[in-house]
């Protein structure tokens, strides 16, 4: 996809009707040949709407108008290229421990989990927040992540999670103020719940084990360190959409030869999973994967999760 493109779809698939000042910039963006021109001069992958936004945001730049946006993005582009450059999307959204809560409780107790792309490793504790699914509601009192749950019935216990471990090539450390401030520039600008909930989170996980390495060389070290008596789970959320397909594969290949299971959370095509049934509507959906079985649509957040017939 060109650049373009990319920021327009993002506006009406991702941000339209979630993010006012997103779908806004991302339309306007769409249509600025300074701006594009500015980001023709990073890698493509280094282009993406939520990343270029979140630099902004982190730098104490505007994002609710984009006109604004594009004096300030011109005029200060030589710390924002930086900030591309030397940042990513790591956006620690702890909703989506909603779209694994459901293939969690029901693998055999206890569990291992294993986070490839893990962030700040605020999603490896998916036993210690709380749920509501459609008015059921399961587990703490705070965080609780909210979830509209279609097609399968509202887990009814927690998970018994006996050892945890993150993997990521640049794991953030939530106490540390710089990698904070960076992890909530990544919640979109009128997404206050989403940014209480990551400071509650955090809170509730103090320093989750994380461990610097690749997701395909040092995988199977890390996975060997998980008890035997207990279900080795490896799992990622919207990651391997920025890892090279040829490094997915191997990825892919490398974490079905492990004991235990695999839970996927990406965009559709990131993953082959074979002809998948329409979404529920038009804005983006990802899809949540069982050992390389499409299970369900799930809403990018953790808003919606909607299982397969």
């Amino acid at each position: 996809m060109t650049t373009p493109s990319i920021y327009a779809e993002f506006a009406a698939r991702e941000a339209r009707g979630v993010s006012p000042a997103y779908d806004r910039l991302a339309t306007a963006v769409a249509a600025d040949p300074e701006i594009l021109e500015l980001l023709g001069t990073v890698p493509p992958a280094k282009r993406q709407p939520n990343l270029l936004f979140a630099v902004v945001r982190r730098l104490g730049g505007p994002v609710d108008d984009p006109a604004a946006f594009h004096e300030y993005a011109v005029t200060h582009w030589s710390a924002i290229r930086n900030g591309l450059l030397t940042r990513a999307t790591q956006t620690n959204e702890i909703g989506r421990c909603a779209l694994l809560l459901p293939i969690l409780a029901a693998l055999p107790q206890p569990l291992a989990l294993l986070e490839a792309g893990a962030s700040a490793g605020l999603n490896l504790y998916p036993d210690r927040y709380g749920y509501d699914y459609d008015g059921h509601r399961i587990g703490a009192d705070e965080p609780v992540l909210t979830c509209a749950l279609t097609g399968t019935p509202a887990p009814r216990r927690l998970p018994e999670i006996v050892w945890r471990a993150g993997l990521d090539r640049n794991p953030l450390t939530i106490t540390d103020p710089d990698d904070r401030a960076w992890l909530e520039a990544l919640i979109w600008p009128e997404h206050h719940e989403r940014r209480d909930r990551l400071r509650q989170a955090a809170a509730v996980a103090g320093q989750p084990p994380l461990t610097r390495g690749d997701l395909v060389d040092d995988l199977p070290a890390l996975a060997a360190q998980a008890p035997r008596d207990a279900t080795l789970v490896v799992f990622h959320t919207s990651v391997l959409y920025q890892v090279p397909p040829p490094r997915r594969e191997r990825f892919a290949a490398l974490v079905r030869d492990l004991p235990g299971h695999w839970i996927s959370v990406e965009a559709p095509g990131v993953i082959p999973l074979g002809q998948l049934p329409p979404p529920p509507d038009g804005t983006l959906h990802n899809v949540v994967a069982l050992d390389g079985i499409a299970k369900g649509w799930a809403r990018p957040h953790g808003q919606a999760l909607t299982w397969f017939a």
